[in-house]
């Protein structure tokens, strides 16, 4: 048995022995808006042969196949495991470390009251079994009775009031307790502080020492959008704050880092959808049949702040209000409905989806990304169909392009180039970025070789001025040569065109980088994120945006005037859908969303309801009449909208209304009267635009006439 024990021991310490554990450093996270990709570095010495190494006390929210390491020289990996080790424990914040300090201090003072008030107890006890005086043959005297009397009323009155004190201090104890613990649900703090840990298994033929880049991506992080509008007078641009609110709760704190911010998302599914024919059958009404619809791109993402949302749901069809509608958080079974004018207000529990169904409507799915929430729910009818256009494409300039030579990004890694080279024909131009070799071939012969034309970000510079240009700031490099070149410059390009193109920067002094299918900010200022699901607020940039200011009013859907900006060629501020607080005149407004998907020139934004422009819309009850003729019912409807200016000012003012169009042979809509307004005949759509003086007031009027069979109804 004792030498089972020994070779135990001995093949455990083997184990250990071969186990190299590997402190690695956080150097720089790429925030996506789920997600995070973390990349850290280390220092490994290997032998020649097989050898593994830990690397420890990271997230434990790792995703297993983003996992990748570089700097292997002429190493090579065997394996990569990445595993929870649940004997590691994750360090704490101090204020953590001492709250929970504190519990254990106050949970040792409710021991010792619960101590004290079984000793009463036990008190009372002794004293209410020993209180039978004397004994059959004695007697006790009526003095030495009422001696025995009051002590007995005096300490069981005492015990009884420390019993009660010691209840009450262990109350308050526990109130503190639970105050502690909330706090510490501010915190994020979770029970389970396990880490991640990467096993990698290297084999070298020398010993080699490496420099290690660990990437992988981790879950329990992100950012989203917010803005600020601020205008102050109609006649001023808007200013816009554009700010990133990155949390996360990777278990590991990000300390003193690189931040860079994408707006790509990794965990999206990127599988390409193919069409199959479809194929037309009779159906029962018994047969299972669910038609499906395609899939929207919203672009919206869940923000884990949003504690409360609100909105209103309506109809796609004629933006009218849906009472009834039911507003669930998906997974679970909190929920409500909206009321008669379509409201709702749900505070959520930690979902991350709002599910929004109604009967005879198609079932919306939204992620939580804003506390105002408006939806507009679609017919769910047969003849229904959905058509989503994506026309979205690049078409690369040919290689076959006389002249052409192919565009190089120049990649920055460790603020280092990699060197480039192109290849042709006969002679070799060549240019050196710091460390970036560029050759092109197929200029001149090597004898009557000379320096090409540098041209940095369109404007011609020396040969010296690009040898000092940091590699840091180049977005890319591209070459011309023959016709391309010297069409563009002339003789001077004769030996060929280095041209450089330096990233872009914003207002704040964070470099855009424009990828093919996302945007990346790169903030030039370090952060620290501890690991407790807070917000860390990043100003990415800020504009002065004209802006042309005009009011809104739609009277048959909302009784209140709108003041809203337009803003034109909005595609330059690299936009995403986002919530925005509104200030106006110096005052906050409310909140509104910024929705930069729309496919119009001009982006609109709803500054808000302004109390000074009153607008009423009101039916002419002496021209509303039913006549009957024949087997039919005829309905005669007159509106009158009065508007009026109270403020100080001129305003120029849209309002809309609608004339109801007919989907039935059987409905004939007659006797149009718009009156003044922009009428568009095939939406039923009414536009008035006019110029209020301050004080002044105007009605406009329109009126039409809806015959139908009278045995039927009609949603008028």
């Amino acid at each position: 048995m004792k030498s089972y024990v020994i070779l135990f021991l001995f093949l455990t310490a083997v184990c250990f022995a071969n186990t190299n554990e590997t402190e690695s450093s956080l150097k720089e996270v790429t925030v996506y808006l789920d997600g995070a990709q973390i990349t850290r570095t280390a220092t490994v010495n290997l032998p020649v042969g097989t050898s593994e190494y830990t690397f420890s006390k990271l997230s434990p929210y790792i995703q297993e196949s983003s996992i990748q390491v570089s700097g292997l020289q002429n190493a090579s990996i065997l394996s990569i495991n990445y595993g929870i080790n649940y004997l590691s424990k994750q360090p704490k914040t101090k204020e953590i470390e001492a709250l929970q300090e504190q519990i254990k201090s106050i949970l040792d003072q409710i021991q010792f009251e619960d101590d004290l008030i079984a000793g009463y107890k036990e008190e009372l006890s002794i004293i209410q079994q020993n209180r039978h005086l004397g004994s059959d043959t004695q007697v006790v005297s009526l003095e030495k009775l009422k001696q025995f009397a009051a002590y007995y009323r005096q300490r069981i009155t005492e015990v009884n009031t420390l019993i009660y004190e010691s209840y009450k201090k262990k109350s308050d104890y526990e109130d503190n307790i639970a105050d502690i613990r909330k706090q510490l649900q501010e915190y994020n703090v979770e029970e389970k502080v396990q880490t991640g840990e990467i096993k990698v298994k290297f084999n070298t033929t020398i010993p080699t020492a490496l420099n290690i880049t660990l990437k992988y991506n981790v879950n329990n992080a992100g950012w989203f959008p917010t803005y600020d509008l601020k205008a102050n007078s109609i006649n001023a641009p808007i200013d816009m704050q554009y700010k990133a609110h990155v949390y996360q709760n990777t278990g590991v704190d990000w300390n003193d880092i690189k931040v860079t911010l994408s707006t790509s998302d990794p965990n999206t599914n990127n599988e390409k959808p193919d069409l199959d024919p479809k194929y037309l059958k009779f159906i029962t009404r018994n047969s299972h049949y669910e038609r499906t619809r395609a899939t929207k791109s919203y672009n919206y993402k869940y923000n884990p702040m949003v504690q409360t949302v609100s909105g209103i749901v309506t109809s796609a069809a004629d933006g009218l209000p849906l009472p009834g509608v039911n507003v669930t958080e998906k997974g679970t079974s909190n929920g409500v409905q909206t009321d008669f004018d379509g409201k709702y207000t749900l505070r959520t529990t930690g979902g991350k989806e709002l599910v929004f169904s109604f009967v005879s409507m198609m079932t919306e799915e939204l992620p939580i990304h804003s506390s105002i929430m408006n939806v507009a729910l679609e017919e769910d009818v047969e003849a229904f169909e959905e058509t989503v256009v994506v026309a979205y494409a690049i078409r690369p300039k040919s290689d076959n392009t006389p002249g052409y030579t192919n565009k190089v990004q120049a990649m920055m890694d460790n603020a280092n180039l990699d060197d480039t080279s192109y290849t042709g024909a006969v002679s070799t131009l060549k240019g050196k970025v710091s460390g970036l070799d560029v050759n092109i071939r197929g200029i001149n012969s090597i004898s009557n070789y000379s320096e090409p034309l540098y041209v940095l970000d369109g404007v011609p510079i020396s040969e010296k001025e690009f040898e000092n240009i940091s590699p840091n700031s180049i977005a890319s490099v591209e070459i011309l040569k023959g016709s391309e070149a010297s069409g563009l410059y002339g003789s001077r390009a004769s030996d060929g065109v280095i041209m450089i193109s330096t990233k872009k920067l914003t207002a704040t002094g964070e470099v855009i980088e424009e990828g093919v299918t996302n945007k990346r900010f790169e903030i030039q200022k370090t952060y620290s994120m501890p690991s407790n699901g807070d917000i860390t607020v990043i100003e990415i940039d800020k504009f002065s945006i004209p802006a042309s200011y005009s009011y809104y009013a739609a009277p048959i859907l909302n009784e209140n005037v709108f003041l809203t900006a337009k803003i034109g060629n909005w595609e330059q501020y690299n936009l995403l859908p986002a919530e925005a607080n509104i200030y106006f005149e110096g005052s906050y407004s409310g909140k509104t969303n910024i929705n930069p998907q729309t496919t119009t020139d001009t982006l609109t934004v709803s500054l808000g309801v302004d109390p000074n422009v009153v607008v009423k819309r009101n039916q002419v009850n002496d021209f509303k009449k039913t006549n009957f003729i024949g087997n039919n019912r005829i309905i005669n409807k007159m509106y009158e909208l009065e508007l009026k200016n109270n403020k100080q000012t001129p305003i120029d003012i849209v309002i809309m209304d609608r004339i109801p169009i007919s989907q039935n042979k059987d409905i004939k809509v007659e006797d149009i009267e718009t009156g003044t307004s922009q009428y568009n005949d095939e939406k039923g759509l009414m536009e008035w635009k006019t110029v209020l003086s301050p004080g002044a007031t105007d009605t406009f009027k329109f009126s039409y006439s809806v015959k139908y069979p009278k045995y039927r109804q009609v949603n008028l």
